[in-house]
């Protein structure tokens, strides 16, 4: 688990960065009252994890409805924000 922290940079590239929300971790900061962070962001095989990002250009979000559709990442994400532009890492 990669953790980032605030300033924290994910500059922008021809790799394509797919966010999306950990629902587990939510989940288990409530019931448990963690601080797990609930964002993850993917770059290629690497994980990133962080609780707010702010996106430095375009993005596409899109969603992967049930069904026969596969999910947008191998970890059964069904919504994924993809950009190619910088993160910044709020907190």
């Amino acid at each position: 688990m990669i953790s980032l922290t605030k300033g924290d940079i994910l500059e922008e590239g021809p790799k394509v960065k797919k966010i999306h929300i950990n629902q587990h971790n939510i989940r288990s900061n409530k019931t448990k009252e963690t601080d797990l962070p609930v964002i993850t962001i993917k770059i290629g095989s690497k994980n990133y994890y962080c609780n707010e990002i702010e996106i430095n250009g375009p993005s596409k979000l899109s969603y992967c409805g049930s069904g026969d559709q596969k999910p947008l990442i191998s970890c059964g994400a069904r919504v994924v924000l993809e950009t190619t532009y910088e993160v910044k890492i709020i907190k």
